[in-house]
């Protein structure tokens, strides 16, 4: 009995995690582009819709070569995100951020429906890839191959790559300075519109790269990109805006209270992370790891 106990609380410990990675790659995307730029992009979760369709038309064209689109997807949904920064954020980053939020929801609204124009209404779904249909066993217990993709190369990679490009070059250091002083990294001669351009990008890839990756886990319907963005919110809110490691710390929270809700409480798993979100917003309004936000670009 206490075997089978432990068993299963391993494996709803994966489980967690593996949720916890593939609401990572969404929100830290939504988290970095914050953290410069000032922008609660509602449209982010258009980027993992956009990403997770590219993926299944590059595997239509190509009769199931999948490992091409975990790239091209994202770096097509980057070329979306680009052209959206430029001509539709860019004129209004100095507007009230409520103007913000109302474009981004609008600019929703057309990504849904120019989805529901080229794909239709129908759940659609992307195969997994060849040699990941199976399971692979982990301490004795029975794991589905390619979600270990998911949480392992995918999941742990975007955060050493976050980590390493945030602390480790030079642009990193620009961006970090970025999110602590927006005008000081002007006065010192950086190209800012070129900076939030590149820091956009990224955001998009980022949401594009979630939406690809996880793709053969679940239907592609629209819509989809309204059910993320609840997700992310709640975890980067709950573990700071504009706060990479808060991002991190949220999403694993996330995952775990998820999965182990599903467990415990079926009827109630989706109840237990609002309640903590409200309570950390009563304790500590800017998150677990965040920092307070001073307005204005």
């Amino acid at each position: 009995m206490a075997d089978f106990f432990t068993n299963v609380l391993f494996v709803q410990l994966i489980n967690g995690l593996f949720i916890a990675a593939g609401i990572y790659l969404v929100a830290s995307g939504l988290s970095l582009v914050f953290g410069v730029l000032g922008i609660l992009n509602f449209a982010h979760g258009s980027f993992y819709m956009y990403g997770a369709f590219f993926v299944f038309t590059y595997v239509g064209f190509t009769v199931g070569d999948f490992w091409p689109a975990l790239i091209i997807a994202p770096l097509a949904v980057v070329v979306l995100g680009v052209v959206m920064e430029v001509v539709f954020l860019r004129p209004i980053y100095k507007s009230d951020p409520l103007y913000q939020l109302l474009l981004t929801y609008a600019l929703v609204l057309i990504f849904g429906d120019l989805i529901k124009i080229f794909y239709g209404a129908e759940n659609l779904s992307v195969s997994r890839p060849e040699g990941f249909e199976s399971t692979v066993t982990v301490f004795g217990s029975q794991f589905p191959s390619y979600q270990m993709f998911v949480l392992l190369p995918a999941g742990f990679l975007t955060v050493l790559g976050l980590y390493l490009f945030l602390n480790r070059t030079n642009i990193g250091r620009t961006v970090r300075a970025a999110t602590q002083d927006r005008e000081m990294i002007g006065a010192l001669g950086v190209n800012v519109r070129l900076l939030y351009t590149g820091v956009f990008a990224v955001g998009a890839f980022l949401g594009g790269l979630g939406g690809a990756v996880l793709a053969p886990m679940g239907a592609l319907y629209p819509g989809m990109d309204f059910d993320v963005i609840i997700e992310v919110f709640l975890v980067v809110v709950l573990g700071g805006l504009g706060s990479m490691a808060g991002t991190a710390l949220g999403a694993i929270i996330y995952g775990e209270l998820k999965s182990f809700g599903i467990l415990w409480v079926p009827e109630l798993e989706s109840v237990f992370i609002y309640v903590l979100m409200a309570v950390v917003l009563v304790a500590r309004p800017q998150g677990l790891l965040g920092k307070k936000v001073e307005g204005g670009h």
